[in-house]
């Protein structure tokens, strides 16, 4: 997948497509509010629970649309395999990486994370608009990158036969049952083994890879096959985005999450 994150300053003067995932869990519709208040010149506008999940399923919390779906959000937005996608949020969020993987997932080749998030992007001095772009409906012929997915089956068989890392991106407190404010059922998936999410990122930004380096080879090898997930899918995106920087080979999303697995199974409430 080559780098996932740049710097704003390698991406001025580039043709690129702006993609913006401004979002909050809090107030779905802050995001698009803020979108329509300013944005970088030419970006389109991906909403977490609109576009870039179906909300209508049961499958988690944030469930991932059909393929069909979402060659139909890229059309719409007159995306083609031969633009260089470039990702927004407010900095240090998940909702941009959650775009980062579903459009690796469908085979775009030229996808990157901007390290600097939105109010960054401006004091550098990219152009802020208020006019919602059009671009013409384009024609996909999508390539899924299915080595990258996972669903329920896959993990439950890596969970029963250990053939396989499955590594929980939420607090050390959710993963061990201590606490637990959205999920009806505490704990982790068996065999689980745990990295926050949030000691990868500081000040709005995710940190350097040579400083999370350490943390992630403590828990996950380079050589293992790990399949990420937190609780609704959305988290564990930069967990998977950190990861492919860093050079491992083989990461999966399970998009489901916790919250799509408790709905089937049982879970170990207990360190393991």
């Amino acid at each position: 997948m080559g780098k996932v994150w740049k710097s704003a300053e390698e991406l001025k003067n580039s043709n690129v497509r702006w993609i913006d995932t401004r979002f909050s869990l809090q107030d779905p519709h802050a995001g698009k509010q803020l979108y329509d208040h300013g944005h970088i010149a030419g970006a389109v506008y991906l909403d977490l629970e609109k576009d870039l999940s179906d909300m209508s399923k049961t499958s988690g919390r944030h469930p991932l649309p059909d393929k069909i779906q979402l060659q139909h959000l890229f059309e719409s937005r007159g995306l083609k395999y031969s633009d260089h996608i470039v990702i927004y949020d407010q900095g240090g969020m998940p909702f941009a990486p959650r775009a980062y993987w579903i459009f690796c997932y469908a085979g775009f080749a030229q996808v990157t994370l901007v390290k600097e998030g939105y109010e960054e992007l401006i004091k550098l001095g990219f152009e802020v608009s208020t006019k919602t772009p059009s671009y013409p409906t384009s024609i996909l012929h999508l390539k899924w990158n299915e080595d990258i997915f996972s669903d329920r089956q896959q993990v439950k068989e890596i969970s029963e036969t250990s053939q396989g890392v499955l590594l929980d991106a939420r607090s050390a407190e959710r993963y061990a049952g201590i606490h637990e404010p959205i999920d009806h059922v505490a704990g982790h998936i068996p065999s689980a083994r745990n990295l926050d999410w949030e000691q990868l990122k500081e000040n709005n930004r995710f940190k350097e890879i040579a400083e999370v380096l350490p943390n992630l080879e403590a828990v996950v090898k380079q050589d293992e096959e790990i399949t990420v997930y937190c609780g609704s899918g959305v988290t564990a995106a930069p967990v998977f985005a950190i990861l492919k920087e860093a050079g491992y080979p083989k990461v999966k999303l399970y998009v489901g999450s916790y919250s799509d697995w408790i709905t089937a199974y049982q879970v170990d409430n207990k360190l393991t």
